[in-house]
């Protein structure tokens, strides 16, 4: 069983490929504005951490070259201790977890996880002084899923450092009572990295706070987007395709019904109106011609009708196309039944005459056509009339067409 494909339009198809192509670009565009937007929120987070960063070492060194016996009495003031409180303020009612880490620390909430370890350990070696990634998990002390940037800035130590985190002899009483000799918080030297500044920032909110904008815009831009492809469709729809599907309409009533009278109207000065002017000069054309042939083959009639000798017109492939009332007595048949037969079957010597026609296609010549041969031909009764027979040659539309004008011999 052959199964029938449904026909889809040129219309359908242009909308359904437009649509596609609007839908694409569409998506295409909102996906680079999420990265885009996403960038954008990385890189203030960036900013804010070292913002925030850089204000805790400063307000670190300037507590450790202003205050030296305050810390003494009060460990509030110690410049690592003041340092964090005051980050605690800054970020107090954020996402930002602030804390300073160290590889040889003293409080315990200082000790460094593996990010922070390992970035520690580089820049003891000289590496970079500022890490940053976004990294899977919550931020260190919290729970969790989604992703989280992780900030690091190492710190150096000053002069002012040593008096703390210098010799074990230098340093004050308190910290001699904390930390006895040999602890692995003393012994540095300045310039030396003596811990970091580590800002962890929870991205997921923000992630999520990006998505719900872009739902939001996709929602509004949707709705554009269809009222843009509706009115794109409508507009194709009437000033290309409704006057090419005119043309077409056209065309296929002509090769059906063989009437060149039909034309259409131009809408417009532009390509589309140039095809539907070249299919109103075309089918001019076509008239012009049809009526000239028409004449052309009425006075060809009117001509053979009135001969004194058989006339009969046919193809290349014998087929008889016009014949006269002679032609039809010497065959014995009326018109309508002689036309269309093959003039092949009453010709005795028809080989001949198919070599005849063959060499004129192939040479341009023959010893058939132009000259006057003896033949016989047969009639509907199967009586064989001898005749001389003269064939010409005339072109109609562009095919040769043979006429063969026959004269019974008297017996």
């Amino acid at each position: 069983m052959k199964l029938i494909r449904p026909r889809t339009g040129v219309i359908t198809r242009l909308n359904i490929i437009s649509s596609l192509l609007l839908l694409a670009l569409f998506v295409t565009l909102a996906l680079s504005s999420y990265r885009r937007e996403q960038a954008l929120i990385l890189k203030s987070a960036v900013n804010n951490a070292r913002t925030i960063s850089r204000q805790i070492i400063e307000t670190r060194d300037y507590l450790s070259r202003q205050i030296t016996r305050e810390p003494q009495q009060s460990g509030a003031l110690i410049p690592q201790v003041a340092a964090s409180q005051i980050a605690g303020q800054l970020t107090k009612g954020s996402e930002f977890y602030v804390r300073q880490v160290s590889l040889r620390y003293r409080n315990p909430d200082n000790r460094p996880d593996s990010f922070e370890a390992e970035t520690l350990k580089e820049a003891s070696h000289g590496a970079s002084r500022e890490v940053w990634k976004v990294a899977d998990g919550a931020p260190p002390g919290r729970t969790g899923e989604g992703k989280t940037l992780r900030y690091l800035i190492t710190m150096t130590a000053e002069e002012s450092c040593l008096t703390c985190h210098g010799s074990y002899e230098s340093a004050p009483d308190f910290v001699r009572k904390r930390f006895p000799k040999g602890h692995f918080s003393y012994g540095y030297r300045v310039g030396e990295v003596i811990g970091a500044v580590s800002v962890a920032v929870p991205m997921q909110a923000l992630y999520r706070d990006i998505g719900a904008n872009l739902k939001t815009g996709l929602y509004y831009e949707g709705a554009v987007l269809l009222i843009f492809i509706a009115l794109t469709a409508w507009i194709i729809r009437r000033t290309i395709l409704l006057p090419v599907k005119a043309v077409s309409s056209g065309i296929t009533d002509v090769a059906r019904t063989g009437d060149f009278s039909r034309r259409l109207t131009a809408q417009s000065d532009d390509e589309v109106g140039e095809l539907v002017s070249s299919f109103n000069e075309l089918m001019a054309e076509l008239e012009r011609k049809t009526i000239q042939r028409r004449e052309s083959e009425e006075r060809y009639r009117n001509f053979i009708e009135i001969a004194q000798s058989p006339i009969v017109t046919f193809m290349a492939d014998g087929k008889i196309v016009i014949s006269n009332q002679k032609a039809e007595r010497l065959f014995g048949m009326e018109k309508k039944e002689l036309l269309g037969l093959s003039i092949f079957d009453f010709i005795e010597d028809r080989e001949r005459l198919h070599q005849a026609i063959d060499d004129y296609f192939s040479a341009g010549s023959s010893d058939l056509i132009g000259t006057t041969t003896r033949q016989k031909v047969r009639d509907v009764c199967g009586k064989m009339v001898p005749v001389d027979m003269v064939i010409s040659v005339s072109q109609s539309e562009q095919t040769p067409m043979f006429s063969a004008i026959l004269r019974t011999i008297p017996r």
